[in-house]
């Protein structure tokens, strides 16, 4: 189950494998759990995109 923080690490550990690989090349990319958890806190607040958390990183980003 996932708590108020994001994901556990069981839950990462299955949904990880299932992303794709960064290629660094791209310097605007964060760590996909970082990305992630972004997603899920929007979906389960209803706040808008813009005005997530700065934790999660760039609104455009996420």
């Amino acid at each position: 189950m996932m708590g108020r923080g994001g994901l556990s690490g069981g839950q990462w550990a299955r949904l990880e494998p299932l992303l794709p690989v960064s290629n660094n090349r791209c310097g605007r990319w964060w760590g996909h759990r970082q990305v992630v958890n972004g997603i899920l806190h929007r979906v389960r607040t209803g706040v808008p995109w813009r005005d997530l958390p700065e934790r999660f990183g760039p609104w455009k980003t996420v």
